[in-house]
């Protein structure tokens, strides 16, 4: 079950460790009462020194009595209403307190890392906001750097926590999986692009396969001018400010296709999710597909 993704983990293992909780308990207490009801003087026996007729008892009061014992013994409370009597019933305390030993080192163990894991990425979080502030701050960064750093950690650590690590997933999976997984989010999108307009539906499948969905906070530099065009990006969602990028769109292909420092500074205004291309990729794609690379070209030059 701790496999099974049906089920969720942290109750599933609680369910585990309370079960094992429950049959050392419950086998210490068969043990008790053996052990008991086999000694040739039932007086003589940690449970018929208060209760001397326990044979005439019924099987509930029994197991019940039994298992209360058993689990004082496993909690180290002691209450001292019962204990050994005999040897048979010391040497038998003595091996089960050693086995309380290790069973409470596991269940302490296994229940801090449940603990701890539920708490890790917050901690994980607080420590690289206050190591970017001190950063910020020891090198006299401008509020607005500042303002990005902390924005673009605040989203990285919501779409951890709130299970959107897209990229992340994608690139776990076998290449088949992902390229398939990629055409079936943006394909639509990618082919209403005004710069693949015309092209073969192989190049844009190849081109899709390639691209790395990002998201950017609010306010948070996309593109900086005069920088090396490395990269273009399609909107997925969201809004950025070139004049106005809206979703669906395309920014900084000049750049990339004319090989030119990039001509504007792209920076978002929501919270945007964008296809990045990397250059190299690109224009290897590109060349392999010559007749498409000369529509692009075209796509590119038209008013």
């Amino acid at each position: 079950l701790e496999k099974d993704r049906h089920f969720n983990y942290f109750w599933v293992r609680c369910a585990k460790l309370i079960c094992v909780t429950l049959f050392a308990v419950h086998c210490a207490a068969c043990f008790y009462y053996l052990i008991a009801d086999r000694y040739p003087d039932p007086k003589e026996t940690w449970i018929g020194n208060t209760m001397p007729d326990f044979h005439s008892k019924g099987l509930w009061i029994r197991y019940v009595t039994s298992v209360y014992w058993s689990i004082t013994t496993l909690t180290t409370v002691g209450y001292g209403d019962y204990h050994a009597e005999n040897i048979r019933e010391m040497i038998f305390n003595i091996f089960y307190m050693f086995f309380n030993l290790g069973l409470t080192a596991y269940l302490i163990g296994n229940m801090t890392n449940l603990v701890v894991h539920g708490t890790s990425r917050t901690r994980k979080y607080r420590d690289t906001i206050q190591a970017a502030t001190s950063f910020a701050l020891r090198n006299q960064l401008p509020p607005r750097l500042q303002d990005q750093m902390i924005s673009h950690l605040s989203l990285k650590f919501r779409t951890d926590s709130e299970g959107l690590q897209q990229q992340e997933t994608l690139d776990a999976l076998p290449k088949a999986i992902r390229s398939s997984i990629s055409q079936y989010l943006f394909l639509n999108l990618v082919q209403n692009i005004y710069l693949f307009q015309g092209v073969s539906n192989d190049l844009i499948f190849q081109l899709v396969s390639e691209m790395k969905a990002e998201y950017f906070p609010p306010r948070e530099d996309v593109i900086l001018q005069n920088e090396a065009p490395t990269d273009f990006y399609i909107l997925v969602s969201g809004s950025v400010v070139v004049g106005v990028a809206k979703s669906g769109e395309v920014i900084g292909e000049i750049g990339v296709l004319c090989y030119r420092p990039q001509l504007f500074t792209v920076r978002t205004r929501s919270l945007c999710q964008l296809l990045r291309m990397n250059r190299t990729a690109f224009l290897s794609i590109v060349q392999s597909n010559v007749g498409d690379g000369t529509i692009i070209m075209n796509n590119l030059i038209q008013p």
